[in-house]
């Protein structure tokens, strides 16, 4: 089998499916509930491929990171819009409450979901903690405040992913990432790429979506602590709560660069030591976000990835390929 291991892979778990994306394609495939596999796949190219200033350190990273945004929202869309067909042709009710349903109602209750979700988004991971810190009275030590708030986000965060991977249909995402990270493993290593050969990998990988998260959070505890140090330098005074949240905010796309390009340097030096200090966070966490797989699951990964690698898929059968 021969592949070229430069060649980064990685995706995303979604509903009843996986999303892989190569250097050409990005491939989603979606388990149905006849057992066959649907496969959506596009080509892209990453905008900071076209433009040497996106392409430019730290900021190839904000702008991957919006990029993956996009294309994640679309295919979790695209994965719920099948399983939706798939239950109301379980469940005749069901599917007359979908057809009665109007594009109107639909868009008024996607717009209510995002809002509910940026509004709780914004009071766990932003207001909270802030707050909390200001009431320790830490406003003027910004290492502590930022250490604190930092800490509050962190712990946050993981109560959060914990308290939703309870949920049946979550924790069977969580096994389709599974499924996703035991796939880049075995192509990672050159390994034949079946269900009964890729299942004896890990469902833990440096290169997570998670991982990422978490560098984002720690590298920000570090750069908000020295631009509050500088604002009570300049103004002789602690920003208020609200004006620290602003500028913070405005930080966002430098520290996602640089969380970027610190996961960019451990995908490459996993075995140094530093390297393996700096993603056992990460690691540990998908311990949370990631189940293992079984072998249909891992099907489906394979299947996403061979489709955006442009790989061989005559061991898989029933594929159909659609287009949107």
């Amino acid at each position: 089998m021969s592949k070229k291991k430069e060649i980064a892979v990685g995706g995303q778990a979604v509903i009843e499916g996986v999303m892989m994306r190569g250097p050409e394609y990005i491939a989603t495939a979606i388990r149905r509930a006849d057992h066959s596999i649907e496969v959506k796949k596009e080509k892209f190219e990453t905008i900071t491929k076209k433009n040497k200033f996106l392409g430019l350190p730290i900021i190839r990273g904000f702008i991957s990171l919006i990029e993956m945004m996009i294309i994640g929202i679309k295919t979790l869309n695209f994965s719920a819009n099948r399983a939706e067909i798939d239950w109301a042709k379980e469940d005749e009710k069901t599917d007359k409450k979908v057809k009665e349903k109007s594009e109107l109602r639909k868009k008024i209750e996607d717009i209510g979901s995002y809002v509910f979700a940026f509004g709780l988004a914004f009071a766990l991971f932003a207001y909270l903690p802030y707050k909390l810190s200001d009431l320790m009275k830490l406003g003027k030590e910004t290492i502590y405040f930022n250490l604190f708030a930092g800490t509050i986000r962190i712990v946050f965060f993981v109560i959060y992913i914990f308290l939703i991977g309870l949920m049946k249909d979550v924790k069977r995402i969580f096994e389709f990432h599974g499924a996703e990270h035991k796939s880049v493993y075995a192509y990672e290593n050159n390994d034949q790429l079946n269900p009964e050969s890729v299942q004896k990998y890990s469902t833990l990988h440096p290169r997570c979506g998670t991982s990422f998260i978490f560098f984002v959070l720690l590298i920000s505890i570090l750069i908000f602590s020295l631009v509050d140090s500088l604002f009570i330098l300049i103004f002789h005074q602690a920003p208020n709560i609200f004006l620290r949240l602003a500028y913070h905010f405005m930080l966002v796309p430098f520290v996602s660069g640089i969380s970027y390009e610190v996961l960019r340097f451990s995908g490459k030096k996993l075995n140094h030591p530093l390297v393996k200090i700096m993603t056992f966070p990460g690691l540990s966490l998908q311990r949370i976000t990631t189940k293992e797989p079984d072998n249909d699951q891992l099907e489906v990964a394979l299947v996403a990835m061979k489709s955006a690698l442009e790989l061989d898929l005559s061991d898989h059968k029933n594929i159909i390929f659609i287009k949107e």
